[in-house]
Parts: C-alpha cells; sequence; structure tokens
C-alpha cells in the first residue's frame, strides 16, 4: 500500500472498501480525492510511462496494465478486471474518455461482481449511439434537429443526403464525442471531404466509422444541463453550463451559469433531460446537450453518460459533490438532494489548458514540463479585487482551483489526450471569476523548451469585448479569429508594462548581484541607465532610467538593502522625438512597489502601483530564463524575449550579420508531432493555395495541411505511415 486513508468516514455511512479507477490524468486524481475524502482506498491502473505519473502516486495501490498504446492498456477491459479481481476492488469509476461508455466495460464489471460508478450497460448502449439516441430523445418529447437518421454507406450518399437535409449541414460520427469525427459541411465537395475525414477519425478513435447527417443550427450555443439520478426513481437537474467557446468542435471555456440565459428556458431543458433519463432508466451522472438558437429554441444534441470533463463548474455553482454523488448511488443510496433544493451560488469558470500551439492553429504539442506551477489563490483574490476597485478582501473571498494530473518534470506525449489541467474560479458573480481567472492565468507558470500550451489565448479570450458581454455562440473563435489567433498584440500599456518589468529586473538583478559580491559599496545600487526593447515588436528601443525609491522598508531605509520584496522603483522612459504627437515613443514614468522579484522559486515577478501611477493595478510577468542581454519572460499569457542592455549596445548590433535563410524555406512543415497519414500530391504535381496536401494524424485527430501558395512539388522528403517529429519537412516546392 502506498497511501493510507483515513477509515473513519466510512463509519458513518459505508459504502465501498476500495475503488478501482480505470482513468489516469487530472480525472483520475479528482475521482481519487473524492474517494479519498469518504474514507475509500484506491487503486490506479497505468501503462507502462505512466509509472511515476501522479494518479499512480495519488492512489492506494496501483497496476500496471499495460504498454504505452491506450489500446494495449487503459482499454483493455481484461487486464482491467483483472486488477479488481487481484486488488479486491469492490466497485469501479471509469472516469470520462477511454472506457467510460462502454457498454460491455459495465456489464463485465458487474458480471464480475463489483459495482459500476456509472449508469447501467443498457442506459450506456441506448445513449453512446448517437442515430439511436435522437430516435430515443424524440420518442421521450426532446425536441430534436431535423436530419437523417440513417447511417451514411459512401461520400457520395453523404453528399446526396446532405443536400436533401439543406445545407449547411453537421456530418458526426454515430459513436462520437470530444468534437471528434465532427465536421460542417456547406457544399457537396464539403460533405465528401468531410465524410472521409470523419470516418477515419471515428474508426481510429472509437472503432466505429458510422456517420449520420443532421442540419447545422447556425449561430447556436452550446448549452448542457447536468442530471444526478438513482436506482429509486429521482432525477435531478442541476444549473446549466454554458460551453460554446469552442474550436474543433472541443469546448475551450465552459461557465455557469450561462450568462444572458432565462430561467425560462433553463427550466424546460432541464424537465426534458429528466424526462429523457427517466425514460432509459437512467443512474448516476449525466449531461444532456443541447442546441439553443437565436430565438432561445433548444433542440437536443446528444446524451453523455459519464461525469463531464467540465463537471466542476456546475458542481462549485451548486454546491454539490458529483463524485461523491455518483458513488453513494453506485451504492444504492438515494440522491442527497431533491429538485426543489437546487440552488446557485455565484459564477464558476473552467479554461482547459492543452499542450497546443494556437498559434500554430492548436495543433498538439509534445515535451517536458520543466516548470510546473499552479498560481497562488491568494494572490489572484487580491489582484481580482484590486482590478475591480474593491478593498482586497472586503467583499469575500472567491475560489482557484486546479485540476490536474501532471506534475513537474513529467512528460506530455503524444500517446494521450494533450490536456494539461482545468483551471477553475469561482467568484461573487461572473466579472468576479472572470478577473479570478485573469490573474490565475497570469500566476500559472507552465513551460519546457519544447512544449507549448493555450493560456496566451485563453488570456486573450477573457478580455475579449465578446466574451466578457457574454454574446458568444459555438462560432466565436472562427468569427473572431478568422485567419486564425496571432497571439496577443501589444497596446502602448502593455508594453510599457513589458519594459517596466524587464528594467526592474535588470535592477533587481545587479543589486542582488552586487549584495553578494561582498564589495564595500555592494548595497548602494541607486540607479541603472538600460536600452529596453521588446524583440519583435515594431516600437523603437526603450531608454529607461531605474532608480530607488528611499522610502522605509520594515523599519530601515530601503537604500542600504539589496532590492527585492517591499522594495520601492521609479522606471522613467525619455521617449524619443515627437514622441507626444505620436511620431515615436513618448515619455512616461512607473512608479511601482515590488511584491515579489521573480527570481525565486515562485518565478513571478509582482509589482503593485504606487500613488497616481496612472497604470492602475498590479504588474505580473512570469520570469523564465536569463537571457545573455535580457529576459526571458511570459506576460498576457505570451512569451517575450525582452532585451535590457546599456543604451550603447544597440548601435553595435545594428552591424551584425543577419541569419542564413533555411534550406527548407517554402517547404510544408509537419506542425507537430504525428504520423503521415497519407499524401495527395507527387513530386510534379501543380498546386494551388488552399489544396490538400496531405493528413498528418496526431492525437486521434486528422489534420489536413493544404498548400499554403501556388507552386510544383520538387521533393517528398516522408512517406504514409513515416513518424514526423514537430516542423520536419514533408514536402518540397520548386523556388
Amino acid at each position: 500500500s502506498r497511501r493510507s486513508v483515513d477509515c473513519s468516514a466510512m463509519a458513518a455511512r459505508p459504502l465501498f472498501r476500495k475503488i478501482l479507477v480505470a482513468n489516469r490524468g487530472e480525472i483520475a486524481c479528482r475521482i481519487m480525492r473524492s474517494a479519498h475524502r469518504l474514507g475509500i482506498e484506491t487503486v490506479a491502473v497505468y501503462s507502462e510511462p505512466d509509472s511515476r505519473a501522479p494518479h499512480v502516486a495519488m492512489a492506494t495501490e496501483a497496476v500496471c496494465v499495460g504498454g504505452v498504446k491506450s489500446a494495449d492498456s487503459y482499454l483493455r477491459i481484461d487486464r482491467i478486471l483483472e486488477a479488481m479481481k487481484m486488488t479486491g476492488a469492490e466497485a469501479v469509476h471509469p472516469g470520462y474518455g477511454f472506457l467510460s461508455e462502454n457498454a460491455h466495460f459495465s456489464e463485465a464489471v458487474e458480471k464480475a461482481g463489483a459495482a459500476f460508478i456509472g449508469p447501467s450497460a443498457a442506459a450506456i448502449h441506448a445513449m453512446g449511439d448517437k442515430i439511436e439516441s435522437k430516435k430515443l430523445a424524440k420518442k421521450a418529447g426532446v425536441t430534436t434537429i431535423p436530419g437523417f437518421q440513417g447511417v451514411i454507406a459512401d461520400e457520395d450518399e453523404a453528399a446526396r443526403v446532405a443536400a436533401e437535409v439543406g445545407f449547411p449541414v453537421m456530418i458526426k460520427a454515430s459513436a462520437g464525442g470530444g468534437g471528434k469525427g465532427m465536421r460542417i459541411a456547406w457544399d457537396p465537395d464539403e460533405a465528401k471531404q468531410a465524410f472521409r475525414l470523419s470516418s477515419r477519425e471515428a474508426a481510429a478513435a472509437f472503432g466505429d466509422d458510422r456517420i449520420f447527417i443532421e442540419r447545422y443550427v447556425e449561430h447556436p450555443r452550446h448549452v448542457e444541463i447536468q442530471l444526478i439520478a438513482d436506482a429509486h426513481g429521482n432525477v435531478v437537474y442541476l444549473p446549466e453550463r454554458e460551453c460554446s467557446v469552442q474550436r474543433r468542435n472541443q469546448k475551450v471555456i465552459e461557465e455557469a451559469p450561462a450568462p444572458n440565459f432565462s430561467q425560462a428556458t433553463w427550466r424546460k431543458m432541464g424537465e426534458e433531460a429528466a424526462q429523457l433519463a427517466r425514460a432509459v432508466g437512467y443512474k448516476s451522472a449525466g449531461t444532456v446537450e443541447f442546441l439553443v438558437d437565436v430565438r432561445d429554441q433548444h433542440y437536443f444534441l446528444e446524451m453523455n453518460t459519464r461525469l463531464q470533463v467540465e463537471h466542476p463548474v456546475t458542481e462549485i455553482v451548486a454546491g454539490l459533490d458529483l463524485v461523491e454523488e455518483m458513488i453513494r448511488v453506485a451504492a444504492g443510496e438515494k440522491l442527497s438532494i431533491t429538485q426543489e433544493q437546487v440552488t446557485r451560488h455565484g459564477w464558476a469558470m473552467e479554461c482547459r489548458v492543452y499542450a497546443e500551439d494556437p498559434l500554430r492553429n492548436f495543433l498538439p504539442s509534445i515535451g517536458t514540463l520543466s516548470v510546473y506551477r499552479p498560481p497562488d489563490e491568494d494572490a489572484c483574490n487580491t489582484a481580482a479585487d484590486i482590478a475591480m476597485g474593491v478593498p482586497p478582501g472586503s467583499a469575500g473571498k472567491g475560489t482557484v482551483r486546479v485540476d490536474d494530473g501532471v506534475a513537474e518534470g513529467g512528460e506530455i506525449s503524444v500517446h494521450y489526450d494533450p490536456m494539461i489541467a482545468k483551471l477553475i474560479t469561482h467568484g461573487r458573480d461572473r466579472e468576479h471569476a472572470r478577473q479570478l481567472m485573469i490573474a490565475a492565468l497570469d500566476r500559472y507558470c507552465i513551460w519546457g523548451a519544447s512544449l507549448r500550451h493555450n493560456t496566451n489565448f485563453l488570456r486573450s479570450m477573457m478580455v475579449h469585448p465578446r466574451f466578457m458581454a457574454g454574446h458568444i455562440t459555438t462560432g466565436f473563435i472562427p468569427e473572431e479569429f478568422p485567419g486564425g489567433y496571432h497571439g496577443h498584440q501589444l497596446a502602448a500599456a502593455d508594453r510599457r508594462n513589458l519594459v517596466c518589468a524587464a528594467a526592474a529586473l535588470e535592477f533587481v538583478w545587479a543589486s542582488q548581484a552586487r549584495s553578494l559580491s561582498g564589495s564595500p559599496d555592494a548595497a548602494q545600487l541607486s540607479a541603472v541607465e538600460l536600452g529596453v526593447k521588446v524583440q519583435g515588436d515594431d516600437e523603437d528601443e526603450h531608454t529607461v532610467t531605474v532608480a530607488r525609491v528611499c522610502a522605509p522598508v520594515c523599519g530601515r531605509r530601503s537604500t542600504g538593502l539589496p532590492a527585492g520584496p517591499g522594495c520601492e522603483l521609479l522606471v522613467s522612459c525619455a521617449g524619443s522625438a515627437d514622441g507626444d504627437n505620436g511620431g515615436g515613443a513618448p515619455a512616461w514614468t512607473r512608479h511601482m512597489r515590488l511584491l515579489q522579484s521573480g527570481l525565486g522559486p515562485s518565478m513571478v515577478f509582482e509589482a503593485e502601483a504606487v500613488g497616481k501611477d496612472g497604470e492602475p493595478g498590479t504588474l505580473v510577468v512570469q520570469v523564465q530564463k536569463r537571457l545573455p542581454l535580457g529576459w526571458q519572460v511570459c506576460a498576457f499569457g505570451t512569451v517575450y524575449s525582452v532585451l535590457s542592455r546599456p543604451p550603447h549596445y544597440a548601435s553595435l548590433a545594428a552591424h551584425m550579420k543577419p541569419p542564413p535563410p533555411s534550406p527548407f524555406a517554402g517547404s510544408l512543415l509537419s506542425p507537430m508531432p504525428g504520423t503521415l497519414h497519407s499524401l495527395a500530391v507527387q513530386v510534379g504535381s501543380a498546386v494551388v493555395a488552399g489544396q490538400e496536401v496531405c493528413v498528418v494524424e496526431a492525437m486521434k485527430m486528422q489534420n489536413v495541411l493544404m498548400a499554403e501558395r501556388d507552386g510544383v512539388v520538387s521533393k517528398l522528403y516522408a512517406n504514409p505511415g513515416d513518424t514526423l517529429v514537430a516542423d520536419q519537412p514533408i514536402v518540397g516546392f520548386e523556388k
């Protein structure tokens, strides 16, 4: 046994002695936390590369169930059942993904004499088939989307049926989920391509390539109803979840309740969801997903017969532990609440932090988590209150929660889902939850040499005017970023913040270096002059002076101490010619008090404005590493290299030779690690911009790579079936 569990909680209400969690990552850890709180021991299953994963360390005991591929480990029902029998587990929780919606697995667990912490095999089967579930929903009186409810045989039939249903259409995998096997088609050619890609993707992800077609509801919202039901006929629906912020039909940001949403619509949807649950004899947690159009008309989308990724926002607002409810229901107990007792407490938001590169069309990323440090809740609360103009702590504390299953030094691999964590905030209202999320994203340190993640995109979403107003649909991301996401756009105030942070870091570094030198005048550094520039930014280099303000610190004057927390600094920029008239950099000053230097274990540089500075709130950057002349920092969710050097270095840098061009310039490169699934061209093929060149499969998704410009193929650097690394050349073109 790796971990002892306090079983005193079992005395009042016996449930299970031991539960096996048939999953990995953050959801396995989430389930174990609730089980341990209830005094229940847990068993982890793991693949060989996951032997040191956090869910393995958290469990009471752990069993290896196979090799690196999911098909050889987490999807092996026989090995999981063997682990269950070997450890004496009395129940199995499947989490989400993997075997969570596999009716055969549910049935096998119960046949082996254990409880399945989820719905019955019959309910899973009924709702798992998207074609049959729509028929059942319609029969149960649930409003459904018009469409063709049969199985599509081939791409020609897909084009014909799509035309009959009426474009645009949604082409979907019958066994689909998690955004896989789903594509929108606006004409017959797109319908054919969507059928090919969706059926291949569905076969790879679910072992079922059946496809159906339904009308695509334009400008819809994706709103969900969370259910919890027991074996005694009780069904309760909880506050609605807004899940409209999506890319590639994959949810990115969720919140509860939904903004600009009526209680009347919630109740209609909730009652229909409960009707469907009763119709299939449902028990345990489940989610009924709806599309809601601009007239607030709702349409049944699907029912997920498992715990959802986004369940935390609902349980926080409802004040209910959904995992605990699932365990109690599986043990034969009644629900702990009735429909009349359902309440709403504040507002919750969730951001899915993925290992992916938003600047490269959100393609998956892999690598080592060299630095992984979740945000500090107290610091986030202080920053959120300051941003809202509230005295810190005066209006009540919000919650910052991180559901993760990773640790510093761990690997994000190509073999599993690219999610790093779920970042959840809970505030007094929507604005408080949003400000907490901004503060948490600013302080969430995730870094690896080759690893990319989406916190830059998530932060941009949080400050987008349309998101702030709550006017969101499933088309929000493609509509607001039609050419893709190009990163945070530096405003003048943002640039000043970066320059101030780099200048202050340089001053603190120099001050502390002097202090450690042992020189008699070591701590007497009072001011430095620097040339500071954000690399890649169009604005000229800033010439700034950083001076220490003579203010008492801890009963002593700060001038005799090395610069650090509590020290006050004045950063002054003289500007450039015509700066105040818009022809150059304007003059400005920034008076700030250091809260954290960023040079210690936290890696967060934080300063607050002093007096009427003109820049309200706090200045926060993550210090990733010291550069030869400057700093690599993360600010506004984006990584920047900021030069900070003696002013005369700029004139010397002008004489440096530019780097030579790459021999693969103009070639089509693999944007992420994966496998080359197919090539649509050969040497000598003429292509036009936007034409399909190849398909790369990564993390169970089929990614079509298009030609960026017109040209003729001169060389093939890879063949179908080859394993690719990021930036590996695939196809070369004549120059």
